[in-house]
């Protein structure tokens, strides 16, 4: 793939030509040359548009597809063009599938289906067998057939003693575990944040405790066994808190927020709108403000869609049986960069890749070309017609947002909104 782009704006802190507008030439997916004005002497195809931007690729920490299994509410050839269009060259998919994503050739699948994509796919495989936290997976031979990471996705480890044993098994070889935060017995039959509104509305609540004395117990856990942990989604001021102390005590310990949970509280369900049904669920502002600042300062580590497509008939019904989830692929970029400067929300959508053993992609000369093609300035209302995963799912509709992703160069190949 040969393509010249023209004065493009680049955002990248790695990179000697960060905050400057420059010509790229970029020859059989490799940056040859940057520089003030490049001559187009082999007519390759040029891309020029207005406000146009370059980054390194993004990478999101959380998005589930459906196959294998569930493949009405995605496929991972479209959810890779999804993700693609919405300006990310990297993801991290869940284990959610039918069946779960708990074994060496289970992995060795989903990698094999992205094989020719310019999307790089990066399998998080089960931390127990079919995800039902009762015996822990074959971890290892998962990480040996390229699984980044180990999560029963949305599904808390109640049994102590097996998130104990997980994080000294995987220490042995670099592992990452991942922990979502919930106590099912305190959670009980919530659905929604536990405050004014569930009260006022008349559904059942989940309390903030129900999410710190989940992180307290793993932190704990964590501190005894010099493991590697990951908390995946954060959602109160509290667990804020307990973070930011656990690294002050030098724990080995990365946490992330989902984006809607940045940006919605949970005054919007006075209509009972189930695409704002998630878990964690919305809270108030008071936690937004918390992380928020958790965000800034550092504490919450990464951001991430959590992209859940949802097939229409668990999400029109009646909210107390509607499943959880939204899709957020399409919508990340244009939400964080409402709430974040276009540079903070860069470095989110960046930031976890050393995490999951990631490289970064600097845009320098020589370098082969990752990137993210995206025009910062333009607000619009994110509408049906901005989304491109077969599962309308979307927190985000009728919302307005700031930015849109045009696309992503990776991997020899190209592809455009």
């Amino acid at each position: 793939m040969n393509i010249l782009l023209k004065s493009v704006n680049i955002i990248d802190s790695e990179s000697d030509f960060d905050n400057k507008t420059q010509d790229v030439l970029i020859e059989n997916g490799i940056i040859t040359n940057i520089k003030d004005s490049i001559k187009n002497t082999n007519a390759y195809p040029e891309i020029i548009s207005d406000d146009l931007h370059i980054s390194q690729g993004w990478f999101d920490s959380s998005v589930s597809f459906g196959e294998p299994g569930y493949e009405t509410r995605e496929t991972i050839d479209n959810g890779l063009e999804t993700a693609a269009k919405s300006g990310f060259t990297s993801i991290a998919v869940n284990s959610n599938t039918n069946p779960v994503i708990d074994s060496n050739s289970a992995v060795s699948f989903l990698k094999s289906k992205a094989i020719n994509s310019n999307v790089n796919l990066h399998p998080i495989g089960a931390l127990t067998l079919q995800s039902k936290g009762e015996h822990l997976a074959e971890i290892y031979d998962m990480k040996l057939a390229g699984a980044v990471a180990f999560y029963d996705y949305k599904k808390a480890i109640s049994n102590a003693n097996l998130m104990k044993i997980a994080l000294q098994y995987a220490s042995t070889f670099n592992g990452l575990i991942c922990s979502f935060p919930q106590n099912n017995s305190i959670a009980g039959n919530g659905t929604v944040n536990e405050h004014i509104t569930s009260t006022t509305i008349g559904l059942k609540g989940i309390p903030n405790i129900a999410e710190e004395i989940q992180i307290e117990r793993d932190l704990s856990l964590l501190d005894y066994t010099k493991g590697k942990l990951h908390i995946a989604t954060i959602s109160t001021a509290k667990s804020v808190e307990l973070i930011r102390k656990a690294k002050l005590n030098k724990l080995d310990v990365t946490c992330s927020v989902a984006i809607h949970n940045l940006f919605f509280d949970d005054k919007v369900l006075t209509d009972f709108n189930t695409n704002y049904k998630v878990l964690p669920p919305l809270r108030t502002q008071q936690d937004i403000k918390a992380l928020i600042e958790g965000v800034n300062d550092g504490t919450i580590d990464m951001v991430t869609s959590d992209h859940n497509p949802i097939e229409i008939e668990l999400k029109k019904i009646e909210f107390d049986h509607a499943a959880y989830g939204s899709i957020g692929l399409e919508s990340a970029f244009g939400a964080l960069n409402t709430l974040f400067s276009t540079r903070k929300t860069i470095k989110l959508l960046n930031q976890g890749k050393s995490r999951f053993g990631i490289n970064h992609s600097p845009i320098t000369i020589g370098s082969k070309a990752n990137m993210t093609l995206f025009t910062p300035n333009q607000s619009f209302i994110f509408a049906q017609k901005n989304i491109l995963s077969k599962s309308k799912n979307s927190i985000f509709t009728g919302q307005q947002l700031k930015g849109k992703a045009l696309g992503i160069i990776n991997n020899n190949k190209i592809t455009l909104h």
